[in-house]
């Protein structure tokens, strides 16, 4: 049986290694770039009051906001990968369920349907089951 995580053994990581990384890389600039909207665009407190009009709590925007930031680095950074994937996991299923559900399925619905977030909550769950790939903080902190 093999695994989907470099080891040092290898010289050079294999293909299963470098989709990991990929998606890994991917996803963390993509919840990054999501937080930094949320912080210059609609701003912390206008996020809240949109997390409050959808009967959410307010503070809960906050929380949000960092865990997409501090996941999405250490997304990229390859840092507890498993684990903070399927952190992320709920943050989408909320966006899918009080964000995007009232919209229908496809996310070109006026108001973004949820399809988006739930492919999203697919890629994570992947993540989370292929590890670190290359190039990881968490590879190198195992050997």
């Amino acid at each position: 049986m093999t695994f989907a995580t470099a080891t040092a053994s290898r010289a050079t990581p294999s293909q299963a290694d470098l989709a990991a990384f990929l998606l890994r890389v991917a996803m963390g600039v993509l919840f990054v770039l999501h937080a930094w909207m949320k912080i210059a665009v609609f701003t912390p407190s206008g996020t809240a009051g949109y997390f409050a009009s959808i009967g959410l709590p307010a503070a809960l925007a906050y929380v949000t906001i960092a865990v997409e930031l501090l996941g999405g680095l250490a997304l990229i950074a390859g840092m507890a990968t498993r684990w903070v994937s399927l952190l992320l996991v709920p943050v989408m299923v909320g966006a899918a369920y009080f964000g995007h559900g009232s919209a229908g399925f496809f996310f070109s619905n006026a108001g973004g349907g949820w399809e988006y977030p739930a492919f999203w909550t697919v890629t994570l769950l992947v993540q989370a089951l292929l590890g670190d790939g290359a190039y990881a903080i968490g590879n190198r902190a195992a050997r």
